[in-house]
């Protein structure tokens, strides 16, 4: 599923890092630090996809020249803690393809040039060879000076100030989210991410009345692995699969973080058969069904096994299968009064019992397979007496059970307290039945 992830994080000198250095590993490329008189040779490094350089339109021509460009970053700071560049790193959807990571990462980039005016360095990173292989990745490093025409000038303060750097980051975040969630839609992906904490996101579900999605919601944020954990994790995964056995965690975190995500996919999952069901019940009954009718055709479309296969243009064909219909079926001419989700339910019937059609029919209008016996062993000829009938009728009333859609019924339109309370007389009732078959035994009472 798509993730959100993006992180701001600052260069500075009194870490000992420099905006020069980080380019050079960011890009893969070797860069002389003048400033230090030192040489950063990454050309090594894999994984690379994409680099590219974005500056304000009244730039100089020499900020196309990545070298130059972070040297002169370098030369406009001159105290020893300055913050040389900035770092923004984002998380790039695998749902989508790499033309289109990449332009939506440059429109990012475009809008922190035309925002703060600053130089953008990008850089596209592939995944790791073994590590998760949606790890799409982008490092988005900007000067913390606005680049003129004469070169570096003032500092970008309004990402630096308490008061305004929260509000500036939190805009960029949602601009982040909205510019994946666009490219998602374009490709057709259902999925969708949210740039805001997840007690906001709670908040809001709760305000649109959104009672699942806030239960989901209702949760702690995952917790970080960090990089040995996540080393570990990642080689017990791979040994995992290579073995062909299911994958169990082996640091205390890792078994914490896989927790959780199994019981977020669990809840997805519920969800997922949840919304196939109201679907399935709204179209059964624009369609005339009954309720039960309706209702049976929701429940065996959220149990069925081709749920991950859901698409919104063939899902009517598709639910047309389940209860035994199809558009061509629909457009031939039916008798009227038939039928046909019913029909469906009996040849079901049939083939799990193992049947034949009689004995589905007959479970359906309300009689056992005893009856279905009895009634194909009693002669016709034989008369029974009008008396010996009229309570053989009545026995057959008592031990008939009922119908599928008699109990179906029922329970739908009994509440839970009525059912119990029913319970609790039938077992009164069966009590007494017993105390007076003992009564009828007793032989000091027998005459």
């Amino acid at each position: 599923m798509a993730s959100y992830h993006l992180s701001v994080k600052t260069i500075k000198r009194s870490a000992g890092r420099s905006a020069t250095a980080a380019a050079a590993y960011r890009v893969g490329e070797r860069i002389e630090c003048q400033r230090e008189g030192r040489v950063h040779d990454y050309t090594r490094k894999q994984g690379i996809e994409e680099t590219f350089i974005l500056t304000p339109k009244d730039a100089p021509d020499w900020a196309q020249d990545r070298s130059r460009l972070w040297n002169e970053v370098e030369a406009s700071e001159t105290r020893r803690n300055s913050v040389t560049a900035r770092e923004w790193e984002l998380a790039l959807p695998s749902e989508i393809s790499a033309e289109d990571r990449s332009q939506i990462t440059r429109d990012f980039a475009q809008e922190l040039v035309s925002r703060y005016g600053v130089a953008v360095d990008v850089a596209i990173h592939a995944p790791h060879r073994d590590g998760d292989q949606r790890n799409h990745h982008a490092h988005v490093l900007t000067s913390t000076r606005k680049l003129e025409a004469g070169g570096f000038t003032a500092k970008t303060r309004v990402l630096d100030s308490a008061k305004t750097g929260g509000v500036e980051i939190e805009q960029m975040r949602g601009l982040w989210a909205e510019l994946q969630n666009r490219a998602l839609e374009r490709v057709g992906e259902a999925e969708r991410v949210d740039h805001r904490s997840l007690e906001k996101q709670r908040e809001a579900a709760q305000e649109r009345g959104d009672t699942l999605s806030a239960e989901e919601l209702d949760r702690d944020p995952e917790l970080k692995l960090g990089p040995a954990a996540n080393s570990m994790e990642r080689r017990a995964k791979v040994m995992a699969e290579r073995q062909g056995r299911e994958y169990a965690p082996v640091t205390e975190r890792g078994a914490v973080v896989h927790a959780a995500r199994q019981a977020r996919a669990a809840f997805r999952e519920m969800r997922e058969r949840l919304d196939i069901a109201r679907e399935t019940y709204g179209i059964e009954r624009e369609a005339g069904q009954g309720r039960v009718s309706a209702g049976l055709a929701a429940l065996r479309a959220a149990t069925s096994k081709e749920r991950g296969e859901r698409n919104p243009e063939d899902f009517r064909e598709r639910l047309a299968g389940v209860v035994g219909r199809s558009r061509d079926q629909d457009d031939t001419p039916k008798p009227e009064g038939r039928n046909y989700a019913r029909e469906r339910l009996k040849e079901i019937m049939e083939k799990d019992a193992g049947r034949d059609g009689q004995s589905a029919v007959h479970k359906l209008d309300g009689h056992s397979e005893n009856d279905l016996g009895e009634e194909a062993a009693r002669p016709s000829r034989t008369p029974v007496p009008r008396q010996r009938q009229g309570r053989s009728d009545d026995i057959a009333r008592e031990d008939r059970k009922p119908s599928v859609n008699e109990r179906l019924k029922d329970m739908l339109n009994k509440p839970r307290e009525r059912l119990e309370i029913e319970d609790e007389r039938k077992q009164d009732k069966d009590q007494e039945v017993e105390k007076e078959r003992d009564i009828d035994r007793d032989p000091g009472l027998s005459h």
